[in-house]
This record gives C-alpha cells, sequence and structure tokens, in this order.
C-alpha cells in the first residue's frame, strides 16, 4: 500500500471535486489514508467485510463488527472514461472504476485508476491503493500495480442472473390486489427543450389532460400519488404532493409521494394497493420532468448550485450519472456474453425509426448505425445515443377501482401482474454485475403473478434511460435468454413493430424524451386502446411496462378488457 503524502495534522487545499460528509459510521475510512492503512468494517462473527458500513452484518445478522485493516491490494472489476462529465478539480477525461478487494471480493470501491493508459487497463488487473489527501479526507484512489500476475476472475454476483426466480416470494393470498384496478386516463404535456415553463404548469396540463381523458373531473379524484416527492430534485419533480394539492384543491382520501419505491413509475403501483384497499376510487398519478430548463437556469447562475458535502460513495469520485455505474455493467456483460456496441446501437435505432411517427418525440431524424457508432463519447462504452434526451415534460395515469371503471369514457385498461420485488442490493456499486441492478428480481416476481408468459405480451415498453437498462429489461422478462441480447437484437428485427417483441414504440427515453417511464406506461395504454395511429401495433391486448433505472425497479403486466 501506498503512504499518504502528508500528515494528518495538515490539512491539505480542497480541489473543489465533491468531498465525502464525514458522519460517525463513515469517518474511519474517509481519513484512513492518513497513516496509508485502508480500512473495512468487518464482522468479527463470520469474517465478512462489509461495505458501505453498517451497524450489522449483512450475511450472518451478526451485531460484533470492528474496523479491519485491509492490504489495499484489489482486482480491477470495472472502469469506465469519462469524456463528458466534469468536475471542478477533476476534469474529463477520467477512469471511474469499480474494484474488488483481494481480502472479500465482494466488496467493491468505487473509484478512480490513476498512473495508467486508460487503453491498458483490463478486467482483472490487479491494483493498489494510492491515498490523495483533499481537504480533510483522505481519497483511496488505485494504481495497477508494478508487476502483473495472470489476470484474476472477475467477482461473481451474489445470486447468479439465471436463479432469480429460485429467490423469488410466493404470492401471500390467491386473490389479487391487481384485479380490483383498472388505467382509466392518461394524460402528456408538452415535452419538449428548454420549454422555460415552470414544473408544476406541466404538471396541471398533464394532469387535466389525464382527468378528461378518463371523462372524470377534479371532484372526483380522491388521490394522489408522485414521484420523486417534494423538492425539485435536481430538474426532477415539481414538488410533489403538496404542490399539486395546492394548485388544484382536490382534498384526497389518500396521498403518497417519495423516491424509494417501485421506480419512477412506482406511484402508479402505490395507487394500485390504495384503490384495492378501498381508500380511493380514483388516484391521480403524475412525473414531472424540468432536467433541460433546470440546466439552463444553473447555466445562467439563476439556480444556485447545492454545493456541500455528499454522503455518497460514487461522487468523489467523479462517479456523478448512473452512466457511470451502468457503463461499467455494460462493459462486464461485453465481456461475459460477448454483447458489442452494436448490440446496443439496435436498441437505439429502433427507438429513434418508431419516434419518426411520433410528432411528440424530440428526435425524429433518421439514425443509421454508422450515426451511432460515430456520435461523440459520454463515458466509456456509452456514447451519446446510448443516453436519453433530457426535456421537459409531465404525464399523469389514473387509477381507477375496476368496478366503477367501465363506466368511464374510455375502455379500461386491466391490470394482470405487477413485479416489485427487492432480490438485488441496492447501492448502486455494489449490487448486480453484469445487468442494470433492480430488474432481475421484478421481472422474476411479475411473472410468478400471472399464468400469462413472454410470448404472450404484444408490445414492450421498457426503460431505457440507456440503451444498456432496455438490453438488461429485455433480458430479466424472458424475451431472450440471459446473455443472448447478441443474437436476439442483431439487426434489430425481432424488436420492430412488425417484429416478435415490439419495444418502445413510440421512441423511448432514448429519442421521445426522458419522462422517467411515465411515458412509457403513457404509450402502452395508447397501445392498447388501439390510438396509436401509425405507430400502432395490430392486435395488441398485452403489454409489459417497465420502471427503474438504478432505482428500485418494477414492471407492469397490462391488458385490454377483452
Amino acid at each position: 500500500m501506498a503512504e499518504a503524502e502528508s500528515s494528518p495534522a495538515a490539512k491539505a487545499e480542497p480541489s473543489g471535486r465533491p468531498l465525502p460528509l464525514l458522519s460517525l459510521d463513515t469517518e474511519f475510512f474517509w481519513t484512513s489514508g492518513a497513516d496509508g492503512i485502508l480500512r473495512i468494517t468487518e464482522c468479527r462473527s463470520c469474517a465478512a467485510l462489509i461495505h458501505p458500513p453498517q451497524p450489522i452484518c449483512r450475511y450472518c445478522r451478526g451485531h460484533d463488527l470492528g474496523i479491519r485493516e485491509v492490504s489495499g491490494q484489489a482486482v480491477l472489476a470495472g472502469f469506465t472514461v469519462n469524456h463528458r462529465f466534469g468536475l471542478p478539480g477533476l476534469p474529463p477525461p477520467y477512469v471511474v472504476a469499480q474494484v474488488a478487494l483481494v481480502e472479500d471480493p465482494r466488496v467493491r470501491l468505487t473509484t478512480n485508476i490513476i498512473d495508467a493508459d486508460p487503453d491498458s487497463l483490463e478486467l482483472g488487473m490487479r491494483v493498489e491503493v494510492v491515498f490523495q489527501q483533499d481537504a480533510d479526507v483522505w481519497l483511496p484512489l488505485f494504481r495497477p500495480v508494478a508487476d502483473q500476475p495472470e489476470l484474476a476472475p472477475l467477482p461473481v454476483d451474489e445470486i447468479a442472473p439465471e436463479r432469480f426466480g429460485e429467490y423469488v416470494r410466493p404470492m401471500v393470498r390467491q386473490d389479487k390486489f391487481e384485479d380490483k384496478v383498472a388505467l382509466t386516463g392518461i394524460g402528456m404535456s408538452r415535452i419538449g427543450r428548454r420549454l422555460m415553463v415552470p414544473p408544476l404548469a406541466l404538471t396541471v396540463e398533464a394532469c387535466e389532460r389525464a382527468v378528461a381523458d378518463a371523462g372524470l373531473t377534479m371532484d372526483d379524484i380522491d388521490g394522489i400519488a408522485s414521484y420523486p416527492g417534494g423538492g425539485n430534485v435536481g430538474g426532477f419533480g415539481e414538488g410533489g404532493v403538496t404542490a399539486v394539492e395546492a394548485a388544484l384543491g382536490l382534498r384526497p382520501t389518500w396521498h403518497n409521494g417519495g423516491i424509494e419505491t417501485f421506480g419512477p413509475g412506482g406511484s402508479v403501483i402505490a395507487a394500485m394497493t390504495a384503490v384495492a384497499a378501498g381508500l380511493a376510487n380514483h388516484v391521480l398519478c403524475f412525473r414531472t420532468v424540468w432536467e433541460s430548463t433546470f440546466n439552463e437556469l444553473m447555466k445562467a447562475g439563476r439556480i444556485p448550485s447545492s454545493g456541500g458535502r455528499t454522503t455518497s460513495w460514487m461522487m468523489p469520485f467523479g462517479a456523478t450519472s448512473a452512466a457511470h455505474t451502468l457503463a461499467q455493467n455494460a462493459q462486464r456483460h461485453f465481456q461475459r456474453y460477448g454483447t458489442t456496441r452494436e448490440t446496443l446501437g439496435w436498441i437505439a435505432l429502433n427507438q429513434r425509426a418508431n419516434a419518426e411517427l411520433e410528432p411528440t418525440a424530440v428526435y425524429r431524424d433518421p439514425m443509421t448505425m454508422d450515426d451511432y457508432l460515430g456520435a461523440r463519447s459520454i463515458t466509456t462504452p456509452f456514447g451519446l445515443y446510448d443516453c436519453d434526451v433530457p426535456c421537459d415534460g409531465a404525464v399523469a395515469v389514473i387509477v381507477s377501482a375496476v368496478d366503477v371503471a367501465r363506466d368511464l369514457a374510455k375502455p379500461p385498461v386491466l391490470v394482470e401482474a405487477v413485479g416489485t420485488q427487492i432480490v438485488e442490493r441496492i447501492e448502486w456499486d455494489q449490487s448486480t454485475l453484469t445487468h442494470e441492478p433492480q430488474v432481475l428480481g421484478p421481472a422474476a416476481h411479475l411473472w410468478t403473478r400471472t399464468t400469462l408468459r413472454p410470448a404472450d405480451v404484444d408490445v414492450a415498453e421498457l426503460y431505457d434511460g440507456f440503451t444498456f437498462n432496455c438490453l438488461s429489461w429485455i433480458e430479466a422478462l424472458g424475451f431472450c435468454g440471459i446473455g443472448e441480447a447478441k443474437d436476439f437484437l442483431e439487426g434489430g428485427k425481432n424488436i420492430a413493430r412488425d417484429g416478435t417483441i415490439p419495444v418502445n414504440t413510440h421512441g423511448g427515453q432514448l429519442s421521445h424524451g426522458r419522462t422517467h417511464g411515465m411515458g412509457l406506461l403513457h404509450e402502452a395504454v395508447v397501445q392498447l386502446r388501439g390510438e396509436a395511429g401509425a405507430r400502432q401495433v395490430g392486435g395488441a391486448r398485452v403489454a409489459v411496462v417497465s420502471s427503474g433505472g438504478l432505482t428500485p425497479g418494477g414492471a407492469m403486466l397490462l391488458r385490454t378488457d377483452s
């Protein structure tokens, strides 16, 4: 291990990069480098290393915990070369990596690789810690060891991707809450780049359209559900239930808002349980994004940067985007299964072809594989067209009791099943290695709540914050086997509107715009109603919708009433 470059008493000038908050349970980790020794929480009962620090061992549930000095030796388990995102004190390009400690490869630290040409890096390389003091913390960075032995095997998932179904809990009872609810109204506001419209105005626009679409009035709405709840969360949200109730004066008998739910569309599943329990008849669910305008106002200095210390284990190393985590998962998928950038390209091309037929899509210009491959790099292996489109817009969906739904303006869309179970670890950099985390568990759970199978699905609206999200859902939901996406996606035919399973028929978030999964649900309802016009999938009766991009995820299986 490397010695710290300065004494504990000296306080280095801050670099400007986000620095970690020194809390009671984390200060030991962030100051370990003062004497050049890496320290990790240890369970003394089973000798497991625990990271991030916890007051209990997740493996044996023991409470006898201490702090262990470790060697600082690790295996390079993933890396991405960041080209797009820059931070004060950390200009691009730089390498964000995950390293698995040799003492316990279940522990993966997010870090930066230094003193190495990014082109020389290989998964399985041996690396060693080098501490860099920054203000009052010592950041554990890593560099390749001088004498490289044979590449080491990569860490493995706690649960193999093919075995997630074995960990799904059986249904608690045979009567399903899904049978008691229906989707009765949908509404979408204006969608666009830098609309410079207050986000609450977009929310109201979508909500009014959803209520009118269902043939209801605002006085009929007795429930509200939102994601991510109060606050703007950096351009994601309008203020939550509080803001919308204040604007519309709804006086709901039930309300719900929060970020720790079944993906960004989780408010709809929460609403289903409330309606099924008899707490409300008509719940108005909404999701608003105004990231495009928010970023413009940030650049103009009209919205101050939040600044301050972070509790994130990744941001101090410049891992500021979900892209940095998912890019490493994609890299491991490439290595294990032979996936290529062209594999991801077929997803991007499919979404763009569908968006050409949707007037509200942000990007509608034709795209070729050469366009995709030639686009500027964001964070390897992701290029520009692997990433969804920041935009402004709001989507609203009404969940109603099924016994009143058939009397409303439009044919109800019924709910066949939902998938919500958490099987994977939730921490982004400690979770599933080869797929988007929080996908495999909800997908396996979904199929235990229905007799329908993947072959029965007519249209799939799958979360595509990045192309790799969509690939993960395709495999997790069983449209092809785990690791078989390369062959399944080749040529793009299987996911085209006239293919085996039409995917993201309005352009998805990659071309229509980042509406955080609710736009996908909106499109599923449009398809099942037969209202999609030129992009309509013939005979669409069953649709699957997934929601989640490194949040706890969720999935819904919807069907027509005939």
